[in-house]
């Protein structure tokens, strides 16, 4: 494949790349990358709302009142109707991490 060479990139730099190794990355890989990098914004990083709250064994009702989400929202989110925002990703993600943390945090 050739490449299109911008005016910022200096042919060191150029050289210096392993363009048969570019080209063998995957979509997967890249997908790993992502999830495997401190620094990606959470917008960026791929929520399954349905697969989070099924991998805790809660129903909809159930997990939506032990995380404060209102169940509404809840079910647009796992019927793909609304994406959650930056801080509901973020936040589903430490879910998804260590449901029973969360859920004793919000303990009254």
């Amino acid at each position: 494949m050739r490449r299109k060479i911008t005016p910022d990139m200096s042919k060191a730099a150029l050289e210096a790349v392993d363009w048969a190794a570019m080209d063998a990355v995957t979509d997967a890989d890249i997908e790993r990358q992502i999830a495997a990098d401190a620094d990606v914004a959470p917008e960026i990083l791929p929520v399954d709302v349905k697969a989070i709250r099924s991998a805790t064994g809660l129903s909809q009702g159930v997990f939506a009142a032990r995380y404060r989400i209102p169940v509404g929202t809840l079910r647009d989110w796992e019927q793909g109707r609304k994406q959650p925002d930056t801080t509901a990703r973020a936040y589903l993600h430490v879910i998804a991490r260590n449901p029973d943390m969360v859920a004793k945090s919000l303990e009254a």
